[in-house]
């Protein structure tokens, strides 16, 4: 843990003129007592392809430092123009910030910052030689980039980095984990088809039970079918009966009928 903790920087008098000093108000806190004071840079990147154009503008001693939050304004000097590339003094370019600890830097903040012509003439048309005094500066204060380091404080005792973890102790703990997931994985599809199966005997036992029921419903019908049939049967037979018999009943009547009415014919 930093014993030492950046809060806040605000980027004062920006936009400025290329030849203006560089303004900062920064405020941090402080958790424990130091021996020693906080070192602050500010530091001019002059070109992307070499640090050999790098300039430190100016540098600060803070302390002794009292536990708490603390406040304090840092000036620093603008860069020379001559020790910087002609073809990148009007370009974008970054400014570092940085505060170290006993010659051990523990946070460094980038700002870009944008340098141009004061007026649309000398954008649009520049001149071959650079005119300095007409150069602005812009500092993207919006958009800091800010990185932390771990360091010894004053406890010569402790580690400046965390302990590092055995690799081969990483990759037994990852294929264990791994084992366990692929056992996890075998039991939850064991059990999903353990599923399944119980499904699909619950379905066959449902149709054969279904099987069963037509069955017998088809032999009730056709054992009740024959004793309908016989009943009509019945039925036709002694409606014919009683058909012939009426039949001959009115035969005979006919006939008695017929062999009477002779007698009586001669009688009168």
């Amino acid at each position: 843990m930093s014993i030492v903790s950046l809060l806040g920087i605000e980027v004062l008098n920006n936009p400025a003129k290329f030849t203006d000093p560089y303004e900062f108000e920064i405020t941090f806190e402080c958790l424990e007592p130091l021996k020693e004071d906080l070192e602050w840079k500010l530091t001019y990147v002059g070109s992307s392809k070499s640090l050999d154009h790098d300039q430190e503008l100016d540098s600060i001693l803070v302390g002794p430092v009292p536990v708490g939050v603390n406040k304090f304004l840092f000036q620093a000097d603008p860069p020379s123009p001559d020790l910087i590339p002609a073809s990148e003094l009007v370009s974008v370019t970054v400014i570092l910030l940085s505060c170290s600890y006993a010659d051990r830097e523990f946070v460094r903040v980038g700002y870009y910052v944008n340098n141009e012509y004061d007026s649309e003439e000398l954008r649009e048309n520049p001149p071959a030689k650079v005119q300095v005094e007409h150069v602005v500066r812009n500092i993207l204060a919006e958009k800091p980039r800010v990185t932390r380091f771990n360091i010894v404080w004053d406890n010569e005792n402790a580690d400046e980095y965390p302990p590092e973890q055995n690799v081969e102790e990483d990759e037994e703990e990852e294929d264990e984990e791994e084992d366990e997931e692929e056992e996890d994985e075998d039991e939850e599809e064991e059990e999903a088809a353990e599923v399944e199966e119980v499904d699909e005997n619950d379905e066959n036992k449902d149709e054969e039970v279904d099987v069963d029921v037509d069955v017998d419903e088809d032999v009730e019908i056709e054992e009740e079918a024959p004793e309908k049939d016989e009943d009509v049967e019945e039925v036709d037979g002694e409606e014919d009966i009683a058909i012939e018999e009426d039949i001959e009943t009115d035969e005979e009547g006919e006939v008695e009928e017929k062999a009477e009415t002779p007698v009586d014919a001669v009688q009168a």
